[in-house]
């Protein structure tokens, strides 16, 4: 690890790459809907398993069927942006710098890649869809739509990387 947790430029970096990362993986959700009708996770669940968790429910059986929470959409997106630049700090946090300044492309697409374990094993299961998407009528389709989302999510952290050091 590296000593630069909680610096501004540590901090900026961090916002940076995971606005920019997440935001890629917005667009590509949104081009395979409208250009193949292929679904995303409605990030409204994301923030009904967010606001259920004041109430000490962590596992749904089905977040679609549990009540509604107010700001749920807005807080889902949130919670999805944050995620973003959480895994863009712990990428920082571990690759250093050093990669900052001259991001090569296999770090960040290994961490994406990564990152997958998060969805499959714990926001899966909480919101009722089973460890891997296993109780969705195809979780196949919904395990390989995970890793490739997570996987440009590594493309988006290194593009965003070469941006940011080619500004900074």
């Amino acid at each position: 690890m590296h000593q630069q947790i909680l610096t501004v430029e540590f901090i900026w970096a961090a916002l940076c790459l995971g606005v920019g990362a997440t935001a890629l993986i917005d667009v590509w959700a949104l081009l395979l809907r409208r250009g193949w009708g292929v679904a995303s996770l409605d990030f409204r669940y994301l923030g009904r398993w967010l606001g259920h968790l004041g109430d000490g429910v962590l596992v749904h059986n089905n977040i679609k069927q549990s009540a509604p929470v107010k700001g749920e959409l807005l807080t889902g997106w949130g919670l999805h942006y944050l995620i973003g630049v959480v895994f863009a700090a712990v990428l920082l946090l571990v690759a250093g710098p050093v990669w900052l300044a001259r991001p090569t492309v296999v770090p960040a697409l290994f961490f994406g890649a990564v990152t997958v374990v998060f969805p499959y094993f714990i926001l899966q299961p909480c919101l009722g869809a089973g460890v891997a998407s296993r109780l969705t009528p195809h979780p196949l389709r919904a395990s390989l739509k995970s890793l490739l989302t997570h996987v440009l999510f590594g493309m988006g952290l290194y593009v965003t990387a070469l941006l940011y050091s080619g500004a900074g």
